[in-house]
Parts: C-alpha cells; sequence; structure tokens
C-alpha cells in the first residue's frame, strides 16, 4: 500500500515521529505512527493536541498515561489466500449469500443491531447519523475504497438483509471493514460461513491477500484465526486532549 508520510518534530526540530494522515469521527487522524527520533510522545502531546492517533502499543499507553483517551486497542490481521485452497461455504437453511449490492438502508438494521451495547465495537450512536456518515459512504466507496465484488450478505427467507462481510480496497490491500451478524435474526457461526464465502470469491476474483482489523477483547479474532488470518501488526488509537 502506497503511502504519504507526514513527520512531526520534537525539541529542536527533530523528526520524533512519522505518521499517515487520514480522519477518524470527524477529527484529524494520525494512522500507522512511527517512531523515528526521540521523545516521541511528547511530541505528540504538543504537536497533535485534538488529533485522533494509532500507534504502537508502548507509545499509546505512554500518551494515555498523559492524559490521552483511548478509542480503541487493535490487532491487524492478514490472511493468505494462495496458502490453501478455500472452498465456498453453503448458507444455512432458509438463508441466502447473495452480493453486496442492495442499499445502505436495507443494509443498516443488521448492521446497526450487530453492535449493541457491551459489544467491544459498539458506540453510542444516533441512527441517521450512523447510516449517514459511516454506513453509506463506506459502501459508496467513500471511506476506505472501492467495494470490492467478493462481498457478501446474507439475506433471510424474506429476503431481509442479517448479515454480511463489506471488502473494500484500501490503498491496494483488499480490506474486510465489516463482518456482522443480526444478534437475533441469524444463526450463530453465520459471521464464519459468510467469511469463508468472501474469501473464496476472493480467489476466485484473482485476490492474494485480505487483510483486517479487530479489537483486542473481540472474541471473534479466534475465528478469523480459523479461517487462516494473523496477527501482523498490533497499535492502539487515542485521541490527544486539546489542552
Amino acid at each position: 500500500m502506497s503511502e504519504k508520510r507526514e513527520i512531526v518534530v520534537g525539541a529542536g526540530g527533530v523528526p520524533a515521529v512519522s505518521y499517515v494522515e487520514d480522519v477518524r469521527d470527524g477529527r484529524p487522524w494520525a494512522d500507522l505512527v512511527e517512531v523515528i527520533g526521540p521523545d516521541p510522545a511528547d511530541a505528540i502531546m504538543s504537536r497533535l493536541r485534538g488529533w485522533a492517533v494509532s500507534a504502537p502499543v508502548e507509545l499509546s499507553e505512554e500518551l494515555v498515561r498523559r492524559g490521552a483517551r483511548l478509542l480503541r486497542h487493535a490487532h491487524e490481521m492478514s490472511c493468505d489466500l494462495r496458502r490453501t485452497p478455500i472452498p465456498e461455504a453453503s448458507p444455512p437453511d432458509g438463508f441466502r449469500f447473495v452480493p453486496c449490492d442492495r442499499s445502505p438502508e436495507e443494509i443498516f438494521p443488521a448492521w446497526r443491531a450487530a453492535y449493541p451495547a457491551g459489544h467491544p465495537d459498539h458506540r453510542p450512536r444516533d441512527g441517521g447519523e450512523a447510516l449517514r456518515e459511516e454506513l453509506a459512504p463506506l459502501l459508496r466507496g467513500e471511506i476506505l475504497g472501492k467495494l470490492l465484488p467478493c462481498s457478501v450478505l446474507a439475506v433471510d427467507a424474506r429476503d431481509q438483509v442479517v448479515g454480511g462481510v463489506v471488502i473494500n480496497d484500501r490503498g491496494g490491500v483488499p480490506w474486510i471493514s465489516e463482518v456482522f451478524r443480526h444478534p437475533t435474526g441469524a444463526p450463530r457461526g453465520l459471521g464464519a460461513l459468510l467469511l469463508r464465502t468472501a474469501q473464496a470469491r476472493a480467489v476466485a476474483d484473482g485476490l492474494s491477500t485480505l487483510g483486517l482489523a479487530v479489537t483486542h477483547t473481540n472474541p471473534a479474532r479466534h475465528v478469523y484465526e480459523r479461517l487462516g488470518f494473523v496477527v501482523t501488526r498490533t497499535s492502539m488509537t487515542v485521541v490527544i486532549p486539546e489542552v
């Protein structure tokens, strides 16, 4: 993935960290932070006030001790699709797997229900705002990159969406941005079946890898590991205080 890296300088103008600039939740975001010089925490706390910062765990923990607010502790994972042939999974009785070509409004109820209070990735948010500012632009390719055809949805006997795997082109890397299942409208294990199907369709489309990020406390990590994903990077995302 090609990336233009910005530099944060510390005391005396010495480079301290580099990062890829983006936007997260409406605030500037220093993603993929790498330490390249002395006193990186000092430089970030003084130069990136009000920013979201995704950095290695040790540096992020130091930022939290200095007053930063933790947003997410996550593992990036990758699956080499060339290692083992992956057969497409069959949906449970009464369900079908279909392309991810439904409208955001059709997908939204299952997507939102998949992250109830207590879920590691639950965020209190207004439903209309979440649809307009998160799900709809993600599906239009405006957040991570274009939606890839290996994305897949599960629908029930009434043709209502109950789960899905959304895959975007993240700077040239096929990236699983969402894996979701309606907690009452779909059987347990549906997410793993959807993932296997998405993997098989990715192979058929000529893709060699798939990437994703999973929150540190999310037990779904074990499902991903069973399906061939391995941890490649661990980071924490924090928000630096304004003052």
